[in-house]
């Protein structure tokens, strides 16, 4: 079973739900990224989590990396992990 936390929070009036991973995913490749982001925006859709699902990690360099919709990037490159992980106020399980 698989359960993450998320926040799921309301950015500039749209919904965002962001989900803070481990450094091990900055190993992954874009395509894995991709299909994990894939999984859980569908996962979060039928859980009743209405919004983009933005995933958010530590690289193993130490830098915060993210993958968001375009329009969301200015405000992911202005937070930090520690800004998302007090935000947690969902878990998504399956």
């Amino acid at each position: 079973m698989t359960t993450l936390n998320v926040a799921h929070i309301q950015e500039q009036g749209v919904n965002l739900i962001i989900v803070p991973l481990d450094r091990s995913f900055d190993s992954q490749t874009l395509a894995e990224r991709m299909s994990v982001r894939d999984e859980i925006q569908v996962r979060a859709q039928s859980a009743g989590l209405a919004g983009f699902v933005s995933l958010i990690w530590e690289t193993v360099s130490g830098r915060v990396a993210f993958i968001a919709h375009k329009n969301h990037h200015a405000f992911f490159q202005s937070i930090s992990l520690q800004y998302v992980w007090v935000r947690i106020n969902r878990q998504l399980s399956w």
